[in-house]
């Protein structure tokens, strides 16, 4: 007598890929979000999801020493969706107020102005940074 077995999605949908902490891997990350968001319809988030994970990304390669981040991209529920970025620093992100002239320092600015809310999750092994976003209703 044989039993089939078929995997059972736990939680909520998803996408992760872990990626070399490098500037390169920002186009990556935007593919992911891309293919994601595509997958479940909300096409609308693509833009606003593309340049959140490349601040998100680049913040990680500019302030952390880490070789590896894993980007995450779940639906939360059906009218949120979160994007993140793990590495391994124990360095927390802060908005720092900006200059007018300033030419760097606008990443979580930018996040913050595009997601419906961002923050982190501290880890024991380090954190991750997210935003979320709102799945705009039919």
């Amino acid at each position: 007598m044989s039993v089939m077995t078929r995997p059972t999605a736990v939680g909520p949908p998803g996408y992760t890929e872990t990626l070399p902490c490098e500037p390169e891997t920002a186009r990556r990350a935007r593919r992911l979000v891309s293919a994601a968001l595509n997958t479940w319809g909300i096409a609308e988030l693509v833009d606003p999801g593309a340049l959140i994970v490349s601040e998100l990304v680049g913040n990680a390669v500019r302030h952390t020493s880490c070789r590896l981040v894993r980007v995450s991209v779940r639906r939360v529920t059906d009218d949120l969706v979160r994007i993140g970025v793990t590495d391994k620093s124990h360095a927390l992100p802060r908005m720092d107020l900006i200059a007018s002239g300033d030419e760097t320092g606008r990443g979580l600015v930018l996040v913050d102005a595009l997601s419906h809310r961002w923050g982190y999750d501290e880890m024991r092994s380090g954190k991750t940074v997210w935003a979320e976003l709102v799945v705009p209703t039919c």
